[in-house]
């Protein structure tokens, strides 16, 4: 196999995104996707939270075929990694994200997979922009080298071998989707719906069937904030799982709690978005932890009643918080101790599957970051 070395303008053009006006809501809510440096978190985009119309893909943005290879090219993310994903489905994009066109004898695949190999190098070329964020010129993105082989069809070769190990990784990131949302459907079934096992049979009381009970969450768990005095200073590179408000975020040295909890994001974007934290475990400033303290309640009940978008109470505008005290006077439904034992045993029956799913996944992909740079160098014959 006959490989050279190609600068990254050899290989591919780069075309910019936008964002359409957000004032005009006939661009926005629509089926097209819009992708922002979020979404590069992952490296197959099947699709975003926002989506546009097609006027808004046609005013402020740029319209992408699939399996479009993007990366970041500003942002605070460009600090610690270099973003670089493949679209699988047509889609739009925003001005932090730049969208490599390939030249006809480069296969887009490949291209994902050179970069990705690379990414440690690429991201160290990253220059700082203003109010502390990063940015990556594209004078430097087209100096990159890649090595490449002659044909497309020796670069698909290489490319499917670690597309193997992604694809694996994506279908267990399918299964863990389904698992969770079957516990979730099963939760909002019996103790929102209330169509549980023998409901025929039991009459309704004060808007929640006979035996039931609807208490106040503080009544019912241990509810206060996370440590405020602790910050993502704190940081180490090994120790114990750190949340904050944007959940599982770092190691501490030391933990503060060695039983399952439920964390709280109390600030900022993510308001009221939950996490069951399990281990040793701390949860740093910005955050709540919960504890059940009722012998019905379980910490998988407690996740699934309260992670709905919906049941956290939020004060403020730009900057959403949740007040402890609005908090604690929540009301939550309580179940039969046998009722909410099944459903107990159920959701962490899932919830133990999906987090073997998660293991896995975290072991395939230090395998494949492992191979990719011998692969794309061709150090490894295919």
């Amino acid at each position: 196999m006959n490989w050279r070395p190609r600068t990254l303008a050899e290989c591919a053009k780069f075309q910019s995104g936008g964002t359409p006006s957000k004032s005009n809501p006939a661009y926005w809510g629509g089926d097209i996707p819009w992708v922002g440096s979020g979404e590069m978190s992952q490296s197959f985009i099947y699709d975003t939270e926002l989506r546009l119309t097609s006027e808004g893909a046609q005013n402020g943005t740029r319209a992408i075929s699939e399996n479009t290879v993007l990366v970041v090219v500003r942002g605070m993310s460009l600090a610690k990694e270099f973003r670089i994903a493949i679209t699988r489905r047509p889609m739009t994009f925003n001005q932090d994200v730049k969208a490599l066109q390939c030249a006809e004898d480069i296969d887009p695949q490949f291209l994902f997979y050179a970069l990705k190999a690379r990414k440690e190098y690429i991201r160290d070329l990253a220059t700082e922009a203003s109010h502390g964020t990063k940015k990556l010129e594209t004078s430097t993105l087209n100096a990159v080298e890649i090595l490449a082989p002659e044909t497309i069809e020796e670069q698909q070769a290489i490319a499917e071998v670690a597309l193997n190990y992604d694809e694996l990784i994506e279908n267990n990131r399918r299964r863990i989707t389904l698992l969770e949302e079957s516990a979730r459907q099963l939760y909002k079934e019996w103790f929102v719906r209330f169509r549980f096992p023998g409901h025929e049979h039991v009459k309704t009381v004060d808007g929640v069937p006979e035996g039931w009970a609807r208490l106040n969450l503080g009544s019912i768990c241990d509810l206060k904030w996370g440590d405020t005095n602790t910050t993502k200073d704190s940081y180490v590179d090994t120790g114990f799982d750190a949340y904050s408000a944007k959940g599982l975020d770092g190691k501490l040295d030391h933990f503060d709690f060695d039983r399952d909890g439920i964390v709280i994001s109390a600030i900022g974007a993510q308001c009221g978005k939950t996490w069951i934290a399990r281990g040793n475990w701390s949860c740093i400033k910005n955050t709540m932890r919960m504890f059940p303290t009722d012998q019905r309640i379980s910490v998988e009940y407690l996740f699934y009643a309260t992670e709905r978008g919906d049941f956290w109470q939020r004060r403020g505008g730009a900057q959403p918080f949740i007040s402890q005290g609005d908090a604690r006077g929540l009301a939550i439904v309580v179940p039969p101790t046998l009722l909410a034992k099944q459903f107990e045993d159920i959701a962490n029956s899932n919830l133990r599957m999906a987090k073997i799913l998660a293991d896995q996944n975290v072991h395939l992909a230090k395998a494949r970051d492992l191979l990719l740079p011998k692969l794309m160098s061709g150090a490894i014959a295919v």
